[in-house]
């Protein structure tokens, strides 16, 4: 009886859907629900509405791909009806915060911001609806699977609203890690009957109520709680039926995580977590309930609101809930900004080894009136599972603000402003790319169709460190005094993608500031201060500096910085390993063999210092040496790609082409697109005698091996603009209020 009341309570609940109609159905079907023959009527349906599509669809890339250049397809085939799509607010009825959530999300906002209809839309008009199935097996799925984005269909459909809705997700039956929609459809099913078989008619909240096993069965996987699941489409490739050119690597979040220290399934990263963080760790956090959704357990609900970076789409509709989440996520304090160090005298074209002051704060140092100094600021990027900043950088804006202001406040100088138009000081160190066409000319509108080369690329990966360096005078008096401040900032959009996008002359976005770190000198003695509470432990700092300086190829200023974290933590073997990687780098094996034995004294079983010994072993010749620590690391890291990678190639130097062939197929099964597995498997498996497995190897290595004409693109790029010239340099100066210093190259220090 009191299971009775409780459904009656749910029902009155759930009114709009759980009327009398639902309180009959509970009454006639009180043991289960049954398929029966509804699954093959169901069936007949979906092929009659396939066959109808068919008739009038573009195929143009085959019929044998009809959702090509995305990499989507449904459980069969055949294209899906879009009514067999539950609507979100179908959903929302047992889901309602849930619901809530999403409304406010990117995923839910998928395919109606102006930004992105702006953007497609060009593509559309270009090259044909067609090949906007590309975009839209992520951005709205239920469009390209039921065969609306062709000729003659309609441009405005109902279900665009809803972008990525709950019955797309929960539908999903099975993915892959390629990425670009790499998921397979099934038609949507919110329960299955007592054999386990999808129920695809309508289904009352009553009956879901009823059976919450078989409703959980129906809409639950447990891939759903992995990062592979993000994968499908937080990953992204253009391909030649998308291009005409070649294939080409969009975004690789997925990649990036599964190399970090987040995913623990590498021994690399120079950080280690004490526990594994997926997507879902970050992105979908268990919060408290506070409306109602029987979704939620112990009184907390994982987030619909994907809380990312898209700062553009609260402020378009109106979200103030979701801008405020968003805005206190990224100022988590996922990024660590140190002024680490001044450096003095004349600047070369290497490192400073004399006149460094570091780490600031801890050392007493004196500046003469009017000397030019050389601020080293570093920024780590602690906290993200992935690079800052992700997906496609070449419309998105974070960059360093430098500022240098007298005692009064006011601003001598400054690197990283925004001009009075909205766009950035075209000077300003930013976390971004610059992407060049094939007629070498910026790519500024997202035309991704049309990219050819990356001319550079200044983002910072999970657990490293970039080292940003700004020249500024002191005052010519004896009392003069500055603060130097530098802030990450970040809005979603570079000014002119907004102005695009949104169509309107100097659209104003959100700003934020990430994370921001301040110092005071005075002309003359300044004594060491009291370290923020913020603030890196020493070690660190030295560590982060040297992880900079290995990124902008300083060699001996990084084995200089690593070892004075050895100095001040004699007992941490990653301090000799790091001087090790940083050797291997500037071909000195000798010396990396040095350190590297000193790790393993401390910590025998590093796998991570056994990686890089078996580099040097492999160097040595010592090929079963490098063969027996790699198979350790593969061991303790199956997941490893770089331990599989390196392990096939040691094989294969050894003519142990079965072995070497095995290594690469688990690479591939890790990253289906890494290229050296394409390069080496082709190889192999021609000597193994296997023709057609050799051939489609070649062919892959072909199509996604970089195009050896392209960097001619950047080159010229570059050559005409001066004003970010310097950006495609490791290792530069931003100069501020001094006179223009002789051209900086990216040689490495001796």
């Amino acid at each position: 009886m009191r299971f009775w009341k409780a459904i009656r309570g749910v029902c009155w609940a759930v009114l709009p859907v759980c009327g009398v109609a639902g309180l009959v159905l509970l009454t006639a079907h009180p043991s289960g629900v049954h398929a029966g023959s509804e699954a093959d009527a169901a069936a007949a349906e979906r092929h009659a509405y396939s066959e109808k599509v068919a008739e009038k669809y573009n195929y143009r890339f085959g019929k044998d791909s009809p959702f090509l250049p995305s990499n989507a397809t449904t459980d069969n085939g055949e294209f899906l009806n879009p009514k067999s799509f539950y609507t979100a607010e179908y959903c929302g009825h047992c889901h309602k915060e849930s619901h809530q959530q999403w409304r406010e999300s990117a995923h839910s906002n998928a395919n109606r911001v102006p930004y992105y209809l702006r953007n497609v839309n060009v593509l559309n008009d270009l090259k044909g609806v067609e090949y906007s199935r590309h975009c839209e097996g992520c951005h709205d799925p239920i469009a390209l699977l039921s065969g609306s984005l062709t000729e003659g269909s309609a441009k405005r459909r109902p279900y665009d609203q809803d972008g990525v809705t709950c019955s797309v997700c929960h539908s999903i039956q099975s993915i892959n890690t390629r990425g670009t929609g790499s998921y397979v459809m099934g038609v949507p099913a919110v329960l299955v009957d007592e054999d386990g078989k999808p129920i695809t008619r309508p289904v009352s909240d009553a009956e879901i109520l009823t059976h919450l096993d078989r409703h959980s069965k129906a809409v639950m996987k447990d891939f759903y709680k992995t990062s592979e699941f993000c994968s499908v489409c937080h990953k992204a490739a253009l391909p030649r039926s998308l291009n005409d050119y070649k294939w080409q690597r969009a975004i690789s979040l997925y990649d990036e995580w599964q190399t970090a220290s987040f995913a623990k399934q590498s021994p690399l990263p120079f950080y280690t977590k004490d526990s594994v963080s997926t997507c879902e760790t970050c992105h979908m956090q268990r919060e408290p309930l506070t409306g109602q959704d029987f979704g939620a357990k112990h009184g907390t609900l994982a987030s619909h609101r994907w809380l990312g970076a898209n700062t553009l789409i609260p402020q378009i509709y109106g979200y103030t809930a979701q801008e405020d989440r968003i805005a206190k996520f990224l100022q988590a304090s996922f990024l660590n900004v140190d002024i680490f160090a001044l450096e003095r005298g004349e600047q070369t074209d290497s490192a400073v080894t004399d006149g460094v002051v570091a780490p600031l704060g801890t050392t007493p140092f004196t500046v003469r009136p009017g000397e030019v100094l050389t601020a080293d600021v570093v920024i780590q990027n602690k906290g993200i599972g992935h690079s800052l900043v992700p997906e496609q950088r070449d419309f998105y804006e974070s960059w360093v603000d430098f500022t240098v202001k007298d005692s009064q406040g006011k601003v001598l100088s400054e690197s990283g402003a925004i001009r009075p138009d909205g766009e950035l000081d075209e000077r300003a160190h930013s976390f971004t790319n610059r992407i060049i066409n094939g007629k070498g000319e910026q790519n500024r509108y997202h035309e991704v169709w049309t990219n050819h080369v990356v001319a550079y690329n200044n983002t910072i990966q999970s657990g490293r460190s970039q080292l940003v360096r700004y020249a500024f005078r002191m005052p010519q008096t004896a009392d003069g005094v500055v603060t130097i401040t530098a802030t990450v900032r970040y809005r979603r959009f570079n000014q002119h993608f907004a102005d695009f996008g949104m169509n309107k002359q100097h659209y104003a976005q959100p700003v934020l500031d990430l994370a921001s770190a301040t110092r005071t000198i005075h002309v003359g003695s300044n004594a060491p201060v009291p370290p923020a509470a913020d603030q890196n432990k020493e070690w660190m700092r030295w560590n982060n500096y040297g992880i900079a300086l290995l990124d902008a190829q300083q060699y001996g200023a990084a084995v200089r910085a690593f070892s004075q974290v050895a100095r001040l933590r004699p007992e941490y073997a990653d301090a000799y390993t790091n001087m090790a990687i940083v050797q291997i780098q500037w071909e000195k094996y000798d010396d990396a063999r040095v350190n590297i034995d000193k790790a393993l004294a401390l910590q025998p079983a590093s796998a991570r210092t056994l990686y890089y010994r078996a580099l040097v072993e492999r160097n040595e010749g010592n090929l079963d040496g490098a063969v027996a620590d790699l198979s350790q690391v593969a061991k303790e890291f199956p997941e490893s790609r770089d331990a599989h990678r390196e392990l096939g190639f040691s094989y294969y130097q050894e003519h142990k082409y079965p072995e070497a062939r095995a290594e690469y197929e688990k690479l591939q099964a890790i990253d289906p697109d890494d290229l050296a597995a394409h390069y080496n498997l082709s190889i192999l498996y021609r000597r193994l005698g296997m023709k057609d497995k050799a051939a489609v190897e070649a062919a892959m290595f072909a199509d996604q091996k970089d195009d050896p004409m392209a960097n001619t693109y950047a080159l010229e790029f570059l050559r005409t603009h001066t004003e970010v010239a310097n950006e495609s340099v490791a290792w530069h100066i931003h100069e501020l209020n001094v006179p223009a210093a002789k051209p900086q190259t990216s040689g490495a220090a001796q």
